[in-house]
């Protein structure tokens, strides 16, 4: 089956960097993470969700972490340098990034934000990420991520 490109892939195309494309079955809505990890075969640990946040200070920021784990609030604020971050209401995640709840990718969003990822992606070859579609995952080396998006590597996670 033919998968359509994404403006992610579109963007790894350009910088020539390699990965994978996953895809797992879905009625048009958004999956819970350790389901997508399931259906894509995959070991949540290895799978990466994209949350958006914004700041005491109203900058959005990003955050990437296991789709088991829990953003940690005070630590993302934290590693950002700022006061405090709250989530974004999932009505607001089109308007921030582009993106529909269960597509947010941290490639091609409307703006170019700070991104952070939890320190256990580099421990891993490849870890798998929202492709900007729901029903897609991209699977790559997350050290091309890392640099290909400048994204800082933190603990973010809740214990």
């Amino acid at each position: 089956m033919k998968v359509e490109k994404t403006n992610a892939m579109r963007i790894l195309d350009s910088a020539n960097i390699n990965y994978e494309v996953k895809t797992y079955p879905h009625k048009n809505e958004a999956l819970e993470g350790k389901l997508v990890a399931k259906l894509c075969g995959q070991n949540p640990e290895h799978v990466f969700k994209t949350l958006v946040t914004q700041a005491n200070t109203k900058e959005y920021i990003v955050f990437m972490l296991p789709v088991e784990n829990e953003l940690d609030l005070k630590k993302g604020a934290k590693a950002a340098g700022v006061k405090s971050i709250e989530m974004i209401p999932v009505k607001d995640i089109n308007k921030v990034t582009g993106y529909i709840r269960g597509s947010t990718t941290p490639l091609a969003m409307k703006k170019n934000y700070r991104k952070f990822i939890h320190e256990t992606a580099i421990l891993y070859d490849s870890i798998l990420f929202s492709g900007g579609k729901i029903g897609l995952q991209i699977c790559m080396n997350p050290e091309d991520l890392i640099a290909l998006e400048n994204i800082t590597v933190e603990d973010i996670t809740k214990e």
